[in-house]
């Protein structure tokens, strides 16, 4: 498959995005963090070529099979935005502020969860375009 990987926000049957409302939420108390995560994802996981491994530790790192996180630290906070590919998308599927050692299962199951239901949406006659992640995205 040739191209380059776009992320897109996962949207739910009723049309939200958690993810990109994570992050406007977040950007209404601490821009500078929001603008970090949208710089981490154009950066990280935005245009790159069709064969190009994923980013490595500590940037990114595997998580579940194929569920990887990428790691965003904004001073002593960090957050996770748990991703999953698919062909050329990345499908950011899951964010939150990280305060343990490791990643609770619920926010695993949360991940999980909706890339089956976008997997199964994806596949379904008519489909509905993900809508493109990033700091310039419409």
């Amino acid at each position: 498959m040739a191209g380059r990987t776009q992320a897109v926000y996962y949207r739910d049957k009723a049309g939200n995005e958690p993810v990109r409302e994570f992050v406007s939420t977040l950007a209404t108390t601490r821009s500078s963090a929001a603008a970090k995560i949208h710089e981490y994802v154009d950066e990280y996981l935005n245009d790159l070529p069709s064969s190009a491994p994923p980013p490595e530790f500590p940037i990114t790192s595997q998580v579940d099979g194929e569920l990887r996180e990428l790691r965003v630290r904004f001073a002593s906070t960090r957050y996770r935005v748990l991703y999953q590919r698919s062909g050329l998308l990345i499908v950011l599927l899951h964010v939150f502020e990280k305060n343990s050692a490791g990643i609770p299962p619920r926010q695993i199951a949360v991940a999980n969860d909706r890339f089956a239901d976008f997997k199964a949406r994806m596949d379904a006659k008519p489909r509905r375009r993900p809508r493109a992640a990033g700091h310039d995205a419409p």
